[in-house]
């Protein structure tokens, strides 16, 4: 049953703007390889955290949202669970 889902990630302050790019395609494909379908991806930049993470006290921050079965959803959770340029990300099923 294909869902629509909401990412949000925080990526280490350090990275830089190509790498960035690199890696919100590499999110996407992790979607779209799965037949997902990414419907929207927002760069909102560098901001503050509202805490220290890993002794960063800012991010940047990018939403994506796209619609997928669980499985696909459940992979890009594993896969931003495992990039070491995440510090913080949340994933949220949307109402339909």
């Amino acid at each position: 049953m294909v869902r629509s889902y909401e990412a949000m990630f925080v990526l280490h302050p350090k990275v830089e703007d190509e790498a960035v790019d690199s890696l919100v395609e590499r999110f996407q494909k992790v979607v779209t390889d799965g037949g997902g379908e990414v419907l929207k991806s927002e760069k909102w930049g560098r901001r503050k955290l509202a805490y220290e993470i890993e002794k960063c006290t800012e991010g940047f921050y990018v939403v994506m949202d796209f619609r997928s079965e669980s499985a696909v959803a459940q992979e890009l959770e594993r896969v931003l669970k495992i990039t070491d340029e995440v510090i913080r990300y949340l994933l949220v099923r949307l109402e339909e």
